[in-house]
């Protein structure tokens, strides 16, 4: 993709697509600025990244609880059992895989925001089910943990939707960004408070159910804030346009931007919005077109849309990359560290529980620190280099730690230092994980599906991401209680064989487009798409819009006579002309063409007749003659005009050179200055 300020995406057949959001993006102010004017969308951001915050939270709140006072007096069976710990622990998972994998049905037939505010009544349910389980009878703590997990698994397929296709083009990277990071907050402050709570009453036989209560408490909170809040947000542009309720999908636009409804850059938005959406019917048709002649209700669409993500060997070959790219990151040990970390903590030396949630605490902070560098250099240094260094870190770190617990793990009041090196080791992992993994995983399962299936494919590799989650989260108490030292062998195993499968099988995605992604996995599946996107854009109307709004958006002021004298008077020997541009105030674009002049009537309004004269500014001036007239030149105008691209500021001196030579009888008055065209408007003398 360009970086040039043009409005016309290339694919590597030469298919032309537009790509109007950029244009958007670039006509809008900064991204501070808009959130200065228009705080609103703060208020979009803080709502729409709780749902976040609670998938983070979730993930480290049990954990704390395990090892209180007054939590394994009253539910003795199930700390005392490493399998009971487990399911307990994974129920979760088996939860956020039923709620991953229907966000995308439910998000498309319900909206984004009844789906979130479904999500919203499972968190809440589940919150508060577990806080009323009672001494001996540990039922509630599993239907809680199930039921949370339904509300964040829709949160984790939906919540990131709704907040890009919501928020503004210069501000979506950030608000995106935002969702992500409020997970990672998530996950810190469940550490925190798990730590705080533990002296409610004292830590010893003193301490109150509300210990190991509080934080379900807390858990619960934001989700009926977001329930509240989610009444007065509006529904996502893109699900209403695919309803059909187009004028409610401008108008949220309108009021999200602070722009009228027929503003041209809500104009714009909108039909980019609803050539997705025809062009998603469009593929439908395309793969499954004994389907779709068939009136089918919507919920067999949505599933049947699965099936298109393996119509295909290249299709297979994406899904499989995002399936295992999140197998790797879950089996790197990283939930198993989240999960027990203040059990293995425990295990490492760390006598009491209190110290052991402290330095849980100390890991959350190093896991936030960590992620917010990796979030701005992912796209300066690329995937692969990060996912590899990420791994050779953690992979060390969990040998040290491995041959460290079996060396000392029998006698730690005498190895205490050992134990903090250990312990140490961990943060070490979390840093290389939050740097690396964490980020990294997220995004290449984003970019690497054409866009027939990115939607589903993502959905996925999400859902990829929870079933190992449920995994790891039901194995790692036995592990730890029968293996101990070689649990962390095993996590540094697979993290190994991570390192060959990325550097022998994953592709760099750096700066790749939806078509460079052909290149990348050697296919024509973002080729096609992106033939078929271009003419839906064509019909809709969006490529018209956008090709006459790109001269009108970059008008600049009046070259007049005067000026084109100094231009010509600064020009070089040889065709090698200079010009100064706080003179001409002239800014063109890089693209190369040749420029051809046009007859204006009196009227001023341009015709479509044959050209006067055409010049090709690939050749150099002084090897290139005029055009002859394919016609004798009708009567004369008083007006002319001479429409071209030019790739310097050079060439529109030489441009003027070549002019005055092939119409010698007239005389050049002004030139308007277009990023994609200049035009130069000359008096014909009678």
């Amino acid at each position: 993709m360009s970086t040039d300020s043009t409005d016309i995406e290339t694919a590597p057949n030469g298919v032309a697509a537009v790509e109007p959001a950029r244009r958007v993006h670039e006509a809008q102010k900064t991204m501070w600025q808009s959130l200065r004017n228009n705080p609103k969308v703060l208020f979009i951001a803080f709502f729409a990244s709780l749902g976040g915050f609670e998938y983070g939270y979730q993930q480290g709140v049990l954990g704390q609880s395990l090892v209180m006072t007054r939590f394994k007096d009253n539910f003795p069976a199930v700390v005392g059992s490493s399998s009971a710990t487990g399911w307990l622990t994974s129920v979760l998972q088996l939860g956020g895989i039923v709620g991953s994998l229907s966000a995308g049905v439910l998000g498309e037939i319900i909206s984004r925001k009844y789906t979130m505010f479904i999500a919203c009544l499972w968190v809440i349910l589940g919150s508060y089910l577990y806080v009323g389980a009672h001494e001996g009878v540990s039922s509630l703590l599993y239907a809680g943990r199930f039921f949370t997990g339904l509300g964040v698994g829709l949160f984790s397929g939906v919540g990131p939707l709704y907040n890009a296709e919501l928020s503004a083009p210069e501000m979506r990277g950030l608000l995106v960004s935002f969702y992500q990071f409020a997970t990672i907050l998530g996950i810190m402050l469940s550490f925190w408070v798990g730590y705080c709570s533990n002296f409610i009453g004292g830590t010893g036989e003193g301490q109150t159910n509300l210990a190991w209560r509080l934080p379900s408490i807390i858990q619960g909170i934001p989700a009926v804030a977001l329930a509240i809040g989610i009444w007065f947000m509006p529904f996502s542009p893109r699900w209403l346009v695919k309803v059909g309720r187009d004028e409610e999908a401008k108008k949220t636009m309108a009021w999200m931007r602070k722009l009228s409804v027929d503003d041209e850059l809500v104009q714009i938005e909108y039909l980019e919005i609803k050539a997705e959406s025809v062009f998603e019917k469009r593929v439908f048709e395309r793969d499954l077109p004994k389907l779709a002649s068939k009136k089918s209700n919507a919920f067999v669409e949505q599933f049947a849309q699965y099936a298109m993500c393996l119509n295909s060997k290249d299709n297979i070959k994406r899904v499989l990359t995002g399936f295992f790219i999140m197998f790797f990151q879950q089996w790197s040990g990283i939930d198993a560290i989240i999960y027990y970390a203040t059990n293995i903590f425990i295990t490492l030396g760390l006598t009491g529980g209190t110290t052991a949630l402290l330095a849980t605490g100390v890991t959350g902070v190093v896991f936030i620190v960590s992620t917010v560098p990796a979030m701005l250099i992912i796209d300066k240094v690329g995937r692969k280099p990060m996912l590899l260094v990420g791994s050779i870190v953690m992979a060390v770190s969990m040998v040290i730690v491995g041959i460290i617990v079996a060396k000392f793990g029998h006698d730690w009041p005498h190895h205490v230092a050992a134990g903090w090196v250990a312990v140490a080791l961990i943060w070490v992992y979390i840093a290389g994980f939050g740097a690396t993994w964490g980020p990294v995983s997220w995004t290449l399962v984003s970019e690497i599906f054409p866009l027939s299936i990115r939607a589903k494919g993502a959905s996925i590799g999400a859902m990829s991401n929870w079933l190992n989650n449920f995994a790891i989260a039901f194995f790692v108490p036995p592990m730890l209680q029968a293996w101990a030292w070689g649990t962390y062998i095993f996590f540094a195993g697979f993290l190994v064989v991570g390192i060959f499968a990325v550097w022998f099988f994953l592709p760099e995605t750096k700066n790749a487009t939806l078509e460079d992604m052909d290149r990348v996995f050697k296919s024509r599946t973002g080729e096609i798409d992106a033939r078929l996107m271009r003419e839906v854009q064509e019909e809709v109307g969006l490529v018209a819009l956008v090709e006459a709004r790109s001269a009108a958006q970059y008008e600049k002021r009046d070259i007049h006579e005067s000026q084109i004298e100094k231009l010509l008077s600064e020009t070089k020997k040889e065709g090698e002309k200079s010009v100064a541009d706080e003179d001409a105030s002239i800014k063109i674009d890089k693209g190369k063409g040749k420029a051809v002049a046009t007859e204006e009537d009196e009227s001023g309004s341009d015709t479509d007749d044959e050209p006067v004269v055409g010049f090709d500014f690939k050749t150099p001036a002084k090897q290139l003659e005029p055009a002859p007239a394919p016609a004798p030149a009708p009567a004369p105008k008083t007006v002319s005009t001479i429409v071209w691209t030019a790739s310097r500021n050079t060439q529109v001196a030489d441009a003027v050179v070549r002019l005055k030579s092939a119409m010698p009888n007239k005389k050049i008055v002004r030139v308007h200055s277009y990023a994609l065209e200049l035009r130069s408007f000359m008096n014909a003398n009678p």
